[in-house]
């Protein structure tokens, strides 16, 4: 089922007083939310957009590609874990991926910098690890 995510009940703006009846169209639908999440090999769905253009959304990942500033070199690293993530608490329990979440990797702890929702990949970038004295 679909989600519709037209503005039909906002107040009408400039002293109307309805808006004017539309027709429900493709393009103001929208889906639930389908996190993607570490797993055993990579699983995608390709979706249509507006413009003849499509989105791939990632469900289950296991490998990222982690960029190293320091370095200037990019790596495909094995994902471990999500260590924590700013959109929700309950993400990094479940192991699912957004965008500014810290993960694990074999080569270190990376930051998310991708959509993985809507790019279909998952980029990264290395934290740098500070030595406590």
């Amino acid at each position: 089922m679909g989600i519709y995510q037209y503005r039909d009940l906002k107040k009408p703006s400039g002293g109307l007083r309805s808006l004017p009846h539309k027709r429900k169209r493709r393009y103001a639908m929208g889906e639930s939310f389908v996190p993607a999440t570490l797993g055993e090999r990579r699983e995608a769905v390709i979706k249509k957009v507006m413009g003849g253009n499509f989105k791939v959304s990632l469900r289950r990942v296991s490998e990222v590609i982690v960029a190293d500033r320091k370095t200037g070199k990019t790596v495909r690293a094995k994902l471990l874990a999500v260590v924590s993530t700013p959109a929700n608490r309950e993400y990094a329990r479940r192991n699912i991926i957004t965008k500014g979440a810290i993960i694990r990797t074999s080569v270190g702890t990376a930051v998310v910098s991708s959509r993985p929702g809507q790019d279909g990949v998952i980029n990264a970038i290395l934290i740098e690890e500070t030595s406590q004295k």
